[in-house]
């Protein structure tokens, strides 16, 4: 079988996910929201900006890196994913050990 420098895609399927989260929480996203919009001069809402938020959270966590590469390649593909798509967005650099 011919091998292709790139990889067979992996699941991008969306997952929606339903949270319950406290009043003070949804003031300060709603505040990030308005900040961003002021930033950037293009509204988006709340529940756009999470995920993006969620993905910078976990690609700057060192100790989330370093567990990650303690844990067998099969549970550090989502870690992975999550970095490669930040280098490509071109929105963080790898996380360092």
């Amino acid at each position: 079988m011919t091998e292709l420098k790139l990889g067979k895609l992996p699941d991008r399927t969306p997952v929606k996910l339903t949270i319950t989260i406290a009043p003070s929480l949804n003031q300060a996203l709603q505040a990030y929201a308005e900040l961003y919009r002021e930033t950037y001069g293009q509204a988006e809402p709340v529940a756009e900006l999470i995920p993006y938020m969620l993905e910078s959270f976990l690609a700057s966590d060192r100790s989330y890196a370093k567990a990650l590469k303690n844990r067998p390649a099969e549970a550090t593909q989502a870690g992975t994913k999550t970095t490669r798509r930040k280098q490509r967005l071109g929105d963080a650099s790898p996380p360092e050990s």
